[in-house]
């Protein structure tokens, strides 16, 4: 028994703790994230009942309390009341202290006001809530049986393996370093190349954007692992897909913004702002550079390039400094950065009627147009040719 009932080699209780860990991560992105907390798809209740079982074995974690904490860190994100984020906390803290600021936010009040839908039967209330450290000691003894004295060391792993990934790398990692497809209103990033380690968790800042999606990967290049389950457990149809990323379709011809043309803008407003950083923003910083004759205002201009795109709320003020000192000296740059905030203007006229939003977006193409500036003349051109997809945003089963 020095090695267990299975007697494996050493690369072979490698590839045990791997597989182990792995299921429970899928059982993290794919049920307790993206079907529990955000609703983006539904799973037939034996595959849900398994990853509840599975995770109360392997993390002792509770349904509704994680998904009550995650919902209220979307909703408080990078504020005070944020339950784990690095910019408020500092990376350290949340990196290597997570599994302990899930434990500090858990009060009566987030799990009342943000635990709403999780289960309630029998089994969550007298065993998974109640027992949920019967759980973890049950994996401790199934570890030692079946791998002997090395099952100790892979039940260590298995403890350390959501906390440092999902609570330390995502939450932590993932509001810090990394790179950003859309400017959405926090610090979240994209970081690789974890995926394998993290189901597709790593995609953090595709998250924040569309966070009642079923699908965290947005470009060609980018993996989604937790995705590639679920559309299996769609194939097999244990899973409904209810959300998946809106896609903005472009009309070839089209001449005018018309309603489906400020619905494709509204819907898809992250995807227009991150085309007009990388059409209309850079071309003319890159333009504006080339032209400076001062080795000072060039090194201004390659300072700012990250801070013309970046939304507003994320600047520090040395950052909204040096961003007003480079639009004050170069005409054309702020000509075009304050066409970006009028176009971000148009979808936040909250209280504003339909057609007064189509005759501002109208608007807008037309003195952008009238600007003379030839990336912006031709980004408003294209505008008119935005339009929805069918099945923009859902996918069924």
């Amino acid at each position: 028994m020095l090695f267990g009932l299975l007697n494996l080699s050493f690369w072979g209780y490698v590839i045990a703790l791997l597989v182990l860990t792995h299921i429970t991560i899928i059982g993290v992105t794919v049920y307790l994230h993206r079907s529990q907390a955000h609703r983006s798809l539904e799973l037939h209740p034996t595959i849900s009942h398994f990853f509840r079982f599975w995770l109360w074995l392997t993390t002792g974690m509770e349904t509704k309390q994680w998904v009550s904490i995650h919902r209220k860190h979307h909703a408080k994100c990078e504020t005070i009341d944020d339950p784990h984020s690095p910019q408020i906390k500092g990376i350290r803290k949340v990196f290597f202290e997570g599994a302990e600021l899930y434990k500090e936010a858990k009060t009566a009040d987030t799990m009342e006001r943000y635990g709403q839908g999780t289960p309630d039967d029998w089994m969550e209330r007298n065993l998974y809530t109640k027992h949920s450290v019967l759980g973890i000691t049950l994996m401790f003894i199934i570890d030692v049986v079946l791998f002997g004295i090395p099952g100790v060391t892979i039940w260590a792993l298995q403890m350390l393996w959501i906390p440092l990934f999902a609570a330390g790398v995502v939450n932590g990692v993932g509001h810090y370093w990394g790179y950003r497809n859309f400017e959405c209103p926090d610090a979240a990033r994209n970081i690789i190349p974890f995926g394998a380690f993290i189901g597709g968790e790593e995609l953090h800042n595709n998250h924040h954007t569309y966070p009642t999606s079923a699908k965290f990967s947005v470009k060609r290049w980018e993996f989604d692992l937790g995705w590639v389950y679920i559309r299996l457990l769609q194939f097999l149809k244990l899973a409904r897909i209810k959300r998946v990323p809106p896609k903005l379709a472009e009309t070839p011809g089209k001449l005018y913004a018309d309603i489906d043309t400020l619905t494709a803008i509204i819907t898809n407003r992250f995807q227009v702002m991150a085309r007009y950083s990388k059409e209309v923003l850079l071309p003319v910083l890159e333009e504006e550079t080339e032209k400076a004759n001062t080795i000072m205002s060039k090194a201004l201009l390659k300072r700012v390039k990250v801070l013309l795109i970046r939304t507003e709320s994320l600047l520090n003020e040395e950052g909204k400094r040096q961003l007003a000192d480079a639009i004050d000296k170069h005409h054309m740059l702020a000509l075009v950065y304050q066409y970006r905030l009028k176009l971000q203007a148009i979808w936040s006229r909250t209280t504003a009627t339909q057609r007064e939003l189509l005759e501002a977006l109208q608007e807008w193409c037309k003195q952008a147009e009238a600007t003379g500036i030839i990336a912006l003349r031709k980004f408003a051109a294209n505008v008119a040719g935005f339009s929805t997809q069918k099945k923009l945003s859902r996918e069924t089963g």
